[in-house]
């Protein structure tokens, strides 16, 4: 590592948990974040701040004027471009000695595999259920962690999956085929820093996870109330019957 990235990361390298061995893991990682919205701008942004080597952004939209009340990245300027081409753009000018790769197909199959087969972790700021399981499954067949995140109105959630590791708990072992009513905010409505708070500690998850420290959100959900700022945790194991790791681990 050279002088210039010593001083860049200097703050974290000072924390004794991290160190230049845990910054060393951090260079040479690679993270695919799912979404570049409200939640994937903050977790693309502090990634690649705190000096992850390798970020592939994946997202198939372009951005359009209500997005930027909550997505950071993105600026008046980028209106109609490719969200993933406005988010690689910010995080070259904040971090240009990263690697910052686009994927705008609608992934599935064989394809979301070989994405998710080419990093060391996920991140999930997709807002749907479906893609969330999708990326899910996807996750558990390539072994690979995920951090997946929620925000809606003034209510957000986070965990962190082991997929097919052990007894780790995977995303649908918490929520089945009939999971809420799959609201979106353009139905509901969210409050701007919101997604901050919940980007921020995805970002936070990811960071744990792949340099092996601190204890991460395995089995744990951790819900946010804005509105009334206060913290919950709620714990969950994984389902013996659940349609996703029960067949995988069976098989």
């Amino acid at each position: 590592m050279d002088d210039a990235r010593l001083l860049r990361y200097s703050r974290q390298i000072l924390l004794p948990e991290i160190d230049i061995v845990g910054q060393q893991k951090l260079c040479d990682a690679s993270v695919a974040v799912f979404g570049l919205g409200g939640l994937g701008s903050p977790v693309a942004l502090y990634l690649a701040a705190a000096g992850v080597g390798r970020l592939v952004l994946v997202d198939f939209d372009t951005v359009e004027l209500s997005n930027l009340q909550r997505q950071i990245i993105h600026l008046t300027r980028d209106l109609g471009r490719p969200k993933v081409e406005s988010a690689r753009e910010k995080l070259l000018a904040l971090n240009p000695d990263i690697v910052v790769e686009t994927d705008t197909r609608v992934l599935e199959g064989d394809a979301l595999d070989a994405v998710i087969a080419g990093v060391d972790l996920v991140v999930d700021g997709t807002d749907n259920f479906p893609t969330r399981f999708g990326i899910n499954a996807a996750c558990l067949r390539q072994r690979k962690p995920l951090v997946s995140g929620a925000a809606i109105r003034f209510e957000g959630q986070v965990s962190v999956y082991f997929p097919g590791q052990g007894e780790s708990p995977c995303y649908r072992c918490l929520y089945d085929d009939a999971a809420g009513s799959n609201e979106t905010c353009a139905q509901t409505g969210v409050v701007a820093p919101l997604l901050g708070v919940i980007g921020s500690v995805q970002a936070l998850e990811a960071l744990k996870v792949l340099m092996g420290i601190g204890t991460p959100l395995q089995g744990r959900l951790l819900l946010f109330d804005g509105l009334h700022m206060e913290w919950h945790t709620m714990r969950f194991k994984r389902d013996p019957k659940c349609p996703v790791c029960s067949k995988a681990l069976a098989s």
